[in-house]
């Protein structure tokens, strides 16, 4: 959490990203990886390519620099429409450098579902019940944040399986007041993947139903979120959510930012 006072206003800004770590690599499905050089390692790089040496550089260090091989769904990030299949809407589906800037930033609603246990369904019900127990009505292009609690389990060996998730009818029901965005604190969207799959061999319910409703009406997921027990308040806040542009992608990585602003009296 980041706090400044600026032009008469004091501004708050949360944090609301997971950090990418080689210590969480081996507890994700799409595992990553990161490869540090350090300062010294880039002086033979500037020796090789440009002739200057060690006695070249000031206390013979170089730069520093990353190299980082992960997925597009790795660490907190955006799914485009595209991700939930080639067709949203019976057009081709929006990649994530087509997804319009403006569904990104806007308005929070925080829906605390903390009382809902791992693979318990979050439905229209649940939350039509927590919207009036804050006393709130969405608005077109609201930001909504899912608290599940869930990223407590982040860095910990099954955590993409210690979730509640959405409903097809939770989700739909959050289009059809006009939200483009739904984000939530755990691995993704819908419920656990073995839980999914058990109930889909047993014919109970399509598989990945949260995602799925994307390929009828375009919308955008947040996943992996973390820290919405910061926000003190369930709305009156904004959300950036900018995804990285990256051409013909799926999803994009994203630092999300809940920003409140209050005036200085």
């Amino acid at each position: 959490m980041d706090t400044v006072e600026r032009n008469g206003k004091r501004i708050t800004l949360i944090d609301l990203s997971d950090q990418l770590n080689n210590a969480t690599r081996p507890y994700e499905l799409n595992p990553h990886e990161i490869e540090y050089s350090k300062h010294e390692e880039s002086v033979a790089v500037t020796e090789n390519l440009l002739g200057i040496g060690k006695e070249h550089w000031q206390d013979g260090f170089g730069w520093a620099v990353e190299e980082v091989t992960l997925s597009t769904h790795s660490g907190t990030h955006v799914d485009a429409p595209y991700h939930y299949g080639p067709v949203s809407e019976a057009k081709p589906a929006r990649t994530i450098d087509q997804v319009p800037l403006h569904w990104c930033y806007g308005s929070g609603v925080v829906l605390d579902m903390r009382h809902k246990a791992i693979g318990d369904k979050i439905s229209d019900v649940d939350v039509q019940k927590e919207l009036d127990r804050i006393q709130y009505t969405i608005q077109p292009y609201d930001i909504i944040l899912v608290h599940t609690g869930s990223s407590k389990y982040f860095g910990t060996p099954d955590y993409a399986f210690k979730q509640p998730g959405m409903t097809k009818s939770a989700v739909e029901w959050l289009l059809e007041q006009g939200v483009k965005v739904i984000g939530i604190d755990a691995w993704g969207l819908d419920r656990p993947f073995d839980q999914m799959a058990r109930e889909a061999r047993e014919g109970k319910t399509q598989f990945w139903e949260a995602h799925l409703v994307g390929r009828e009406k375009e919308y955008c997921q947040i996943e992996k979120l973390c820290n919405l027990d910061q926000i003190p308040i369930p709305f009156g806040f904004q959300v950036c959510a900018f995804p990285i542009n990256i051409a013909d992608a799926s999803g994009g990585w994203s630092r999300v930012v809940a920003i409140l602003e209050e005036e200085i009296s």
